[in-house]
């Protein structure tokens, strides 16, 4: 492997960091714990209630399927399977830590919300924890505890938390059901095991996402002003932009199990989008005749970025080099903040 993920782990040095590498972050505990959360007291309840029962408690048990050499799959396919499980481990295993440090800081102030972050920081730890034992299969591991004291963190306001991960455990449910549905009408393209668990795995997600908009429903003045729906249509292009720029990075994962990566994402996009619809008082447009259109201009500006990082150059000429794609993603993601949008009326977004 060139700058293999193996000899990176082993070494124990970070991933090289860029805007779409998976995060870890941490934000105020103070003013989440000051949360006035009685008016949506009742859903709040109920989600953590399901939280409680823990549909999942024996769903991650690796069976007999894994127990077999994986030496069967070529170079280029190993690689691109530890790179999916390295990227998906990272991400599981940030949201285990923000969940964990949110509930340990709340114990005493607001233990009704305390107890729900601690069971999603537990299904969170229970994913990196089998991603992690799947990349044993491929002969590595991540060091996880390392990984927590080298990770830079990065400060999110709750408010910015709150829109985030309910965005991104949408997203990672639309994903997951998309890619396990079908693998099931298509086995021969199932080639490896991980993917019989996606169905139960995407309900951990969905969970997690209803626990967070019940949160949001809470907080009328995060859904209810002009400045909550312009940072509702910021994080909805952030995340649409990330996912679509990542995939299109890693176009051979999906051909591998049988997926159109452009279609697979639009298809996601728009299943999250109708998802944020029941919350959101705006989401996208994302049938605008230009939207997709400048998607791909910013895949193909990002393609360009990425070439000339890899050049056997100085950083000073590769930074010199990029500034014009910069330039242009910049504009790219502007143009497609600016097209039409489609706003929503609901009880929540009223003013009290």
């Amino acid at each position: 492997m060139s700058v293999s993920t193996k000899q990176r782990i082993e070494n124990k040095t970070v991933t090289q960091e860029s805007l779409l590498t998976p995060r870890f972050y941490t934000t105020n505990f103070q003013e989440i714990s000051e949360l006035d959360i009685s008016s949506n007291i009742d859903e709040l309840k109920a989600i953590i209630e399901e939280f409680r029962i823990d549909y999942n408690r024996d769903h991650f048990l690796r069976d007999q399927e894994f127990v077999k050499t994986w030496d069967t799959f070529d170079k280029k396919t190993k690689n691109i399977f530890i790179e999916f499980l390295e990227r998906s481990c990272t991400a599981e295993f940030s949201g285990f830590l923000l969940y964990k440090e949110i509930s340990r800081n709340l114990k005493k102030t607001n233990p009704l919300l305390a107890e729900g972050f601690s069971y999603m920081s537990r299904d969170e730890a229970r994913h990196a924890g089998f991603l992690n034992k799947a990349m044993s299969d491929f002969q590595i591991s991540l060091d996880l505890g390392f990984l927590t004291k080298t990770r830079k963190y990065t400060f999110f306001a709750p408010k910015f938390i709150f829109y985030t991960t309910y965005l991104s455990e949408k997203i990672g449910y639309w994903r997951y059901i998309t890619i396990y549905r079908h693998l099931e009408k298509n086995p021969s393209y199932r080639v490896y095991p991980l993917f019989r668990f996606f169905e139960s795995w995407c309900q951990d997600e969905n969970r997690h996402g209803d626990f967070f908009a019940a949160l949001l429903k809470s907080q009328k003045h995060l859904l209810n002003t002009w400045d909550a729906k312009l940072w509702c249509k910021f994080f909805l292009l952030s995340v649409y932009a990330t996912m679509y720029l990542n995939d299109h990075q890693r176009k051979d994962f999906y051909t591998t199990i049988g997926l159109d990566t452009k279609k697979f994402d639009q298809y996601v996009i728009r299943k999250t989008n109708q998802s944020a619809k029941t919350l959101f008082p705006v989401i996208l447009d994302v049938d605008h005749p230009k939207f997709f259109e400048l998607l791909d201009k910013c895949v193909i500006t990002n393609n360009k970025l990425i070439q000339i990082q890899e050049k056997n150059i100085s950083e000073f000429s590769k930074r010199f080099e990029q500034v014009p794609h910069i330039l242009s993603l910049v504009f790219h993601l502007g143009k497609l903040f600016f097209l039409p949008s489609i706003e929503n009326h609901y009880i929540w977004n009223e003013p009290s």
